[in-house]
């Protein structure tokens, strides 16, 4: 399977050719009819890119746009119609990749849908592997992790767990999103787990009574504080 897309419409026609097009060209096809139901689908399968209409019925794609920016770079290219054009600027300042217009030719959109996913991939490339923050240093190429010199032994998951928080970029990641990745389907149980997994990490690589290297959003997720 292709890389991941989320097509979010309140249009039920322009989801069902679109998923069917993307689908046809090897992609996995994900959709959401509406802005919570879009933020649902991105926390628990993280896609690749987001086709994302401005005109929704709950959260409109302006605020989901807001709101994914607060903790994600997933390339986004939003659907307007010609009478949006304040909102499309306003969505690339925002941080949206590309912009379609109603009505769009189906080889256009896939046309952008290609070229944000490549600007998503050059962005992964520019991660950095090697981290120095204070006495911790990770190398991510040859799976060592030390503290003030001496090599730190971690579980299989902790080292996951670090890898994925270790190349956000410093933004927040979501519990939801940490547990999908980790373990697959979310659920509560997992939700302590990862709170135990973390706790872990704090006591091996941080102070766990004034942290700062892993630093918790509460009621969100957590976010690993990156060199500037």
């Amino acid at each position: 399977m292709g890389d991941r897309v989320l097509v979010v419409d309140d249009e039920p026609s322009i989801l069902r050719v679109v998923a069917a097009n993307l689908r046809a060209r090897g992609y996995e096809a994900l959709t959401a009819a509406s802005g919570e139901a879009a933020l649902a689908v991105i926390e628990a399968h993280g896609p690749d890119c987001i086709v994302l209409d401005l005109d929704l019925p709950d959260v409109g794609g302006l605020e989901v746009l807001r709101r994914l920016r607060a903790w994600t770079t997933t390339p986004v290219v939003i659907l307007t119609a010609v009478d949006e054009e304040g909102d499309k600027a306003t969505a690339l300042e925002l941080g949206a990749d590309d912009y379609v217009t109603k009505p769009f030719a189906m080889t256009e959109l896939l046309g952008r849908v290609r070229g944000a996913l490549r600007h998503g991939r050059s962005q992964g490339l520019d991660r950095p592997r090697r981290l120095e923050v204070g006495p911790v240093r990770i190398d991510l190429d040859a799976g060592l992790v030390t503290r003030w010199g001496q090599a730190v032994r971690l579980t299989r998951t902790e080292y996951r767990l670090l890898e994925i928080l270790a190349t956000s970029g410093g933004r927040l990641c979501t519990s939801r999103f940490l547990s999908e990745r980790l373990w697959g389907a979310w659920s509560e149980q997992k939700s302590r787990s990862l709170r135990g997994h973390v706790a872990s990490l704090r006591r091996k690589l941080d102070d766990p009574s004034v942290p700062e290297l892993l630093i918790t959003e509460p009621g969100m997720g957590y976010r690993f504080v990156v060199p500037t």
